[in-house]
């Protein structure tokens, strides 16, 4: 049985090399991304092995430092100096991306196949360009098109994220938050990628103004052939969104799973009390934590990370680091509780 494609529910068609051939846009194959510090090797991604599909959503769910943001780093290639360790597969669209050279990946890839909505983004809108020369520039830049006819585009994708199409003479301090940030999205969306990371999105937003962009990202996905990869701390607002939720803990993948079930009856414990700290509309429930504080990256146990605060922790945890278990429902579960049942 293979264990992703029992997530999605559509089982891809493989070459002999384990690449998809029909429906899958992305593949991470035991990506890991180590950091130096002066305290020691920081494990930011480890071991992390995931798949989507075409025109899907998934949102990456998880405490701060638990990797997420380094994960999409990681899949665009956007790397600090201290890298100490950066290993694995990226498929997409069945290429191995990192087996490009860094100047083709740049130019060939990086903002013309795949790109990012970084956090505070709409704080890094240059002060004194136009706004619609800023979100025109990755097509004069990547695609060589002439000014007149990048700038035809940016109307377009403004009008897709719901700019107006006078902000294009604007500039950012002239623009609310809620309009820098859909200026962003633009700026990602302008080239037509296959897949756009968000990560953070909405973070400095308002309610009302969050709630607006995550409406227009559904219709973007409605109406573009486009993937989304949502990182963020808001569990409730990105149930709207997601299509199936990978959550991550101290680095690692520990759960992937349908929206539909990881939401309401997710696997893991760590998922598990995640979800139970968020509150509802629709019922009235008390609200629970996780006790306790994530391990230290730099020197992580060497059983299961969350063993020192899980509630159902047995001698095994400690000792032994678990493997994927599959779900009555097709979820992967990094647990020995589901390993043993």
């Amino acid at each position: 049985m293979n264990e992703r494609s029992s997530v999605t529910g559509t089982a891809p068609v493989r070459t002999g090399d384990g690449r998809a051939t029909n429906g899958e846009i992305l593949r991470v194959k035991d990506l890991c991304l180590h950091f130096r510090t002066s305290r020691g090797v920081l494990q930011a991604v480890d071991n992390v092995s995931f798949s989507m599909q075409r025109r899907r959503s998934i949102a990456v769910l998880g405490e701060s430092g638990c990797g997420k943001t380094s994960l999409a780093r990681a899949i665009l290639r956007l790397l600090p100096r201290n890298v100490h360790l950066y290993t694995g597969e990226v498929y997409l669209d069945g290429t191995n991306v990192m087996k490009l050279s860094d100047d083709w990946f740049r130019q060939k890839v990086r903002w013309v196949k795949m790109s990012m909505v970084s956090q505070a983004a709409m704080n890094s809108l240059n002060p004194v360009l136009k706004v619609g020369y800023q979100v025109a520039e990755p097509l004069l830049i990547h695609h060589r098109m002439p000014k007149k006819e990048a700038l035809n585009r940016a109307r377009e994708v403004f009008r897709i994220v719901g700019v107006p199409d006078d902000f294009l003479q604007r500039y950012a301090f002239e623009l609310s938050g809620g309009m820098r940030q859909r200026a962003i999205l633009a700026m990602a969306l302008v080239t037509s990628p296959q897949l756009v990371i968000l990560d953070e999105p909405t973070s400095a937003l308002d309610m009302l103004t969050q709630a607006n962009i995550f409406n227009a990202l559904k219709d973007i996905k409605n109406q573009l052939d486009v993937s989304f990869i949502l990182i963020t701390h808001d569990i409730s607002t990105s149930s709207d969104l997601a299509d199936e939720v990978l959550i991550m803990y101290a680095g690692q993948l520990v759960e992937h799973s349908l929206s539909t079930t990881g939401y309401v009856k997710p696997l893991h414990p760590y998922a598990r009390g995640l979800m139970a700290s968020v509150p509802t509309l629709r019922e009235d429930k008390k609200l629970e934590f996780i006790p306790g504080q994530p391990p230290s990256l730099i020197n992580p146990p060497t059983g299961c990370r969350f063993a020192t605060r899980c509630p159902q922790r047995f001698d095994q945890c400690s000792h032994e680091p678990p493997v994927f278990a599959v779900g009555e429902q097709g979820e992967l579960v990094k647990c020995w509780l589901h390993r043993n049942a």
